[in-house]
């Protein structure tokens, strides 16, 4: 999935196919985030003005890379871990195994989603450090990374509250929800500061 084309990704999101949904979606959203970091890093890097930070920019550069790489894996793994949850659901409804079944599918298929929650905290490191540190010529694009990096929590957030609300063990999904509440609000927070701040510096 993740060698796909722009369009066939797109194409294949809005189809009755169950994959990519909206993980996959969120997981793509993160990839961009970090991909912005890693444009404003090298229209940083090497310049006069900003080279008292270059040490940290070479560490962006190479950490926006694999954030990028790592939240195209999980596209396809959060794709993957769909297909036993939908076909739990097949199961007939009075199999002796099912509910054991389901559960695990369920918990299964939260588990990505939460996994793009704590990259994009990662990635709104470099967002918060980049709206300090990146050239002013591309201020920008840091506050669109913010905005999607904020957009990539809060759409993980959905793919694991939809899971943890059929769970049958509720002390689970409340710790679940609960860690994904505070990950996500934190996350949230300072991308809102930051984007704030570049649209005052913007004067928009």
């Amino acid at each position: 999935m993740k060698d796909q084309k722009i369009t066939e990704f797109v194409d294949n999101l809005n189809s009755p196919a169950p994959t990519p949904g909206g993980g996959g979606a969120s997981a793509l959203a993160g990839a961009l985030s970090s991909a912005l970091c890693g444009m404003v890093g090298h229209l940083t890097t090497g310049k006069k003005k900003y080279a008292e930070y270059q040490d940290e920019i070479d560490k962006i550069l190479e950490d926006t890379r694999v954030l990028c790489s790592q939240m195209e894996d999980l596209i396809e793994e959060d794709a993957r871990a769909f297909a036993p949850l939908a076909e739990a659901y097949g199961i007939p409804k009075d199999a002796p195994d099912r509910d054991q079944i389901l559960e695990k599918a369920l918990i299964n298929a939260a588990s990505a989603p939460y996994k793009i929650i704590e990259t994009a905290g990662e990635i709104r490191d470099i967002v918060v450090r980049l709206a300090d540190i990146g050239s002013r010529l591309a201020i920008s694009d840091v506050g669109v990374a913010a905005v999607l990096c904020s957009a990539t929590a809060k759409g993980a957030a959905m793919n694991i509250y939809i899971n943890t609300k059929l769970m049958t063990d509720r002390e689970y999904a409340e710790k679940l929800n609960e860690d994904t509440r505070a990950l996500v609000s934190g996350i949230c927070a300072d991308c809102d500061k930051v984007y704030d701040r570049i649209k005052g510096d913007l004067k928009a």
